[in-house]
């Protein structure tokens, strides 16, 4: 079965390397499986070339009774397990802790037939054997021919504090003045570079810092008022409106990497998935 699997995935696409994504394995293994039913059925399926593969007289007939088969399979488990509203979205913990949970009760208000599940994880999910019918990725395209992709957020970093940090000072302080004041940092270390740019000659490692594993850790100690966060401007855009933290320093610093939204093509969504996705869409915004 898991040849069968190797086969229909790579023959719908003509790419191991897109099959692999798919199934969650790597490439390696996926041709191993095809070459695995080759054998065992003593007949070759694809022709290797040095731009990829294309199928043989033979394995393109049987490439299209495998594929029936596995749409009767899908057909036959869909009507024993309806899941047409059941939407499962992969987000990074940050991601999820402070954009999405905040603003999940305007959508499930609105939506209560849609079992809303969330799978919070730094590692990067298979759609297929994972089940995931949306991720929000955090990177630059192109991520796969198999997706459509959307831009959500550009990754504009602003410093931030709490407003008891800065105390009576004059805001915004000048960008050398952040030496006075401890630094949070995260995994993705972008406060040497913030530093250069605006305040030539100062090394963060010479000031007071603190260092956390995840982007949400930082901004939780930032609104404790234990330092200063370089962070994405809308993960933080809820806690600037209510006055819980302040920008310490005009300006920002543009990441490399942006919040993008995945999801399998228009013909491959149930009605559910696209209600979400259209959610997500409407709450964009690609300038901040």
């Amino acid at each position: 079965m898991n040849g069968l699997r190797a086969f229909e995935v790579a023959g719908r696409h003509l790419n191991f390397r897109v099959a692999a994504d798919e199934l969650g394995v790597t490439q390696a293994a996926i041709a191993q499986q095809v070459r695995g039913l080759e054998s065992a059925l003593g007949v070759r399926l694809f022709e290797r070339g040095a731009r990829g593969v294309s199928f043989t007289s033979a394995g393109r007939g049987y490439h299209q009774a495998v594929s029936d088969a596995f749409d009767r399979l899908r057909e036959a488990t869909g009507s024993l397990r309806p899941e047409s509203s059941k939407v499962t979205v992969s987000a990074t913990p940050t991601f999820t802790s402070r954009w999405l949970i905040p603003n999940l009760p305007a959508f499930t208000s609105k939506n209560p037939d849609i079992d809303f599940r969330i799978l919070s994880t730094e590692r990067v999910l298979s759609f297929h054997s994972d089940g995931i019918d949306l991720a929000i990725r955090q990177g630059k395209p192109p991520f796969g021919a198999q997706f459509d992709v959307d831009l959500l957020f550009r990754r504009s970093n602003i410093a931030v504090a709490a407003p008891e940090l800065v105390g009576r000072k004059t805001l915004p302080l000048a960008n050398c003045d952040l030496t006075q004041l401890p630094l949070l940092h995260d995994t993705h270390n972008l406060w040497p570079e913030f530093l250069r740019l605006r305040c030539a000659g100062t090394d963060a490692h010479k000031q007071r810092n603190l260092h956390f594993s995840q982007t949400s850790l930082s901004i939780e100690a930032a609104l404790a008022g234990q330092g200063v966060a370089l962070v994405s401007r809308f993960l933080v855009a809820r806690d600037l409106e209510l006055g819980r933290l302040v920008q310490v320093v005009d300006g920002m610093l543009k990441g490399h990497n942006d919040f993008y939204l995945l999801a399998r093509h228009a013909g491959e969504r149930q009605p559910a998935v696209d209600i979400v996705r259209q959610w997500l869409l409407s709450q964009s915004d690609p300038q901040l």
